[in-house]
Parts: C-alpha cells; structure tokens; sequence
C-alpha cells in the first residue's frame, strides 16, 4: 500500500516540505509506502480542451512540465496528501494547475480517484489557512475519496524556512493524520470486495 504526497510548494526543503516529513514517519511506521512528489513552479495551467475526456487516456495533452507522471503515480496509489503553502488565501498557482489536470483527466470520466483515501494540509505565515485547507479538501470530496481528518484542521504555521517545525500542534495535527491515512487506507482495502458498484453520473449545467 502506498500514499502519495503532493508538495504544491515551489521551494525546495520549505515548510511544505518538512511538515510532510512529519507525516512520512508516522506512515512508514505504519507500513505504508510514502512518496513525495513536488511537481515545482513551472507546470502549465489546464486548457479545458478536454482531450484527456474524450481519449480516455488518463494523461494531460501537455507532456513536458512532469504533471503526466503525478498523474500515473496517484492513479497507482492507495492514498493522496495534498499539501500546499497558503498564496493570498488560497493554494498556491502551480499546485492549482496541478490539481485541476490530475482529477480532470483521472477523476472526470471514469473515476480512478474513488474510494482513494485523500488528506490535506497546508502551510502558512499568519492567515488563510482555513480557506486554503478547505479548498484542498473540496477537490477531494467531489472525487468521491475518502476523506481522513485529523483531530484539528490541517493547518501549520511558520514563514521562514524550519518555522513550521516550533508548531507544536501544527505537528500534533500533521503526525495524527498520517497515522489516520495510514489506518484508513488500510481499511479500505480490506473492504474492497464490498464497496458499492460504480456508476458514471450525468453532466449537467444550468441550461440543460
């Protein structure tokens, strides 16, 4: 069994970064792989050309900005953490772009994300956390995942490089829902054989 972790961060070795290893100790403890993935600054936006849809292919038309490969790796895997820095409130550009390619062309027409188990956390210098995490957590829920939860929201503190880590219960926070995702991912595995049969459902707007 394995989760993988996305780092919307553009930096290297930042909050982002050392809170998930946090959650990487209390996965791996548990017996569960655990992959970081950060797809970095320059990934390309969503083109809403739907050719991942009408392919099927399960991959992004735009093959050279790394965001194919997250892609393979979170249909392959067990589990998802969405992790993102807080940017004016909300989740950092890059890892948008990232989040809208990887569920259009592998949650939108026949749902490889279902029943994954998906977690977010987020990190922050003062505010936004809140709306950032629950961000997070709506591209997961209308992906039919199942959503693990800490015993708070999933909301670290700290600006400079290493703040994150004098966040006592930021920490608490990040430990407990790896050990949650750990436990849950397990879970679900063992009740595969009963999960309820899949459906494709219709896609409808305000005109029709």
């Amino acid at each position: 069994m394995k989760i993988v972790a996305i780092n919307g961060s553009p930096r290297k070795g930042g909050n982002n970064a050392q809170l998930l290893e946090v959650v990487r100790k209390e996965v791996e403890a548990a017996g569960v792989e655990f992959e970081v993935v950060q797809p970095g600054a320059n990934v390309k936006p969503c083109m809403a050309c739907y050719n991942c849809l009408s392919t099927g292919s399960l991959r992004c038309v735009m093959n050279d900005d790394g965001v194919n490969e997250i892609i393979a790796k979170c249909i392959e895997a067990d589990g998802i953490l969405l992790a993102s820095p807080v940017y004016h409130s909300g989740i950092a550009g890059n890892m948008k772009c990232v989040l809208d390619r990887l569920f259009l062309a592998a949650g939108c027409g026949v749902n490889h994300m279902r029943h994954k188990v998906g977690g977010a956390l987020c990190t922050l210098r003062r505010s936004g956390g809140s709306e950032t995490y629950h961000q997070l957590l709506a591209t997961m829920d209308c992906m039919e995942m199942v959503i693990a939860t800490s015993d708070y929201w999933g909301v670290a503190h700290g600006a400079d490089p290493g703040e994150v880590m004098q966040d006592e219960e930021g920490l608490e926070v990040a430990a407990r829902l790896g050990r949650n995702m750990a436990w849950l991912v397990k879970a679900v595995a063992a009740a595969k054989d009963d999960a309820p049969a899949y459906a494709p459902r219709p896609m409808t707007n305000f005109i029709r």
